[in-house]
């Protein structure tokens, strides 16, 4: 069941009110779950039962996407405001330094939570700020391009679309390596959030310059990336790599950009193992840095 909470972050016009939704299942240590730009907390659906065995895991529509309103005036959609307004949430939760996990965006807010020792563990899924500038021109290209379709097009023709295996193709091939193994209603959602996202041009926008460069000390940390990746291309975990040197690289055979809809129980099987307080085998297999 989904639920709000509201909060306070400091800006430079004074402390100002944050409202985000989220839903929280399971038990045991809690697990927080990031979604990426234009996406909502449903992308962990396909996963959340599986870690919901093992942890609490609370999925979060961050600010301006999915059921969470933009941020007020004052608050930029930057990574030092969404630091603090995620960090206020793990503190009005009572969530005592979760592991995370986040996906494209939501893989860089993690990484952030990490470097600044809010988590206990970071699962990063392609996440952004590894690019070349190029890369990420060509990234936010395509972002852009989605974005004009899911406005555009009347919902009658998103439903008629969502019923067919070669419509949920033409509608999500550019995240999902396998669109076909989503279902018509869940496409039909993300679409729609796609197009009403509040926060995505000031979350694009802010997102010009960032560059993850830290190696996040002291916090196990794994990076996974699909192998048909289309948005961010799989040779951005070998930078990531380098970055984060202590990092579990982790490939995902088959997976796209958004793998949680591709192989549900890899990716959950990769969370779970960087949570547990012992190190694991990967549960994917390791990426071949001599093919990117």
């Amino acid at each position: 069941m989904s639920a709000t909470v509201s909060f306070e972050v400091t800006s430079p016009l004074g402390p100002q009110h944050v409202t985000l939704s989220y839903t929280r299942v399971g038990s045991g240590e809690p697990l927080l779950l990031l979604h990426g730009i234009g996406h909502h907390r449903q992308a962990w659906d396909p996963v959340v039962d599986i870690l919901a065995t093992e942890r609490e895991v609370i999925a979060v529509d961050l600010p301006g996407f999915g059921a969470s309103p933009a941020l007020p005036d004052g608050l930029a959609h930057d990574l030092p405001t969404m630091n603090a307004a995620l960090g206020a949430l793990c503190e009005v939760l009572e969530l005592d330094r979760p592991h995370v996990a986040g996906n494209s965006l939501g893989g860089l807010l993690a990484l952030e939570l990490g470097r600044e020792k809010l988590v206990r563990s970071v699962t990063a899924l392609s996440p952004a700020g590894f690019w070349t500038e190029a890369e990420r021109r060509y990234a936010f290209g395509v972002l852009l391009g989605m974005r004009r379709i899911a406005e555009r097009m009347p919902l009658p023709a998103v439903e008629r679309l969502s019923r067919s295996a070669a419509g949920r193709f033409a509608l999500t091939s550019t995240i999902y390596a396998r669109p076909a193994r989503r279902s018509p209603e869940a496409v039909v959602a993300e679409t729609l959030a796609l197009a009403h996202a509040e926060g995505f041009f000031e979350t694009l926008r802010a997102g010009r310059t960032v560059q993850f460069t830290d190696p996040v000390p002291g916090v196990p940390v794994t990076v996974a990336w699909g192998s048909r990746d289309r948005l961010l291309l799989p040779r951005q975990g070998v930078r990531a790599k380098r970055t984060i040197p202590h990092a579990r690289l982790i490939r995902l055979p088959g997976c796209g950009h958004v793998p949680m809809n591709d192989d549900p129980a890899l990716v959950a099987r990769v969370i779970l193992d960087t949570s547990r307080p012992r190190p694991s085998e990967p549960a994917g297999t390791p990426l071949d840095t001599a093919a990117l």
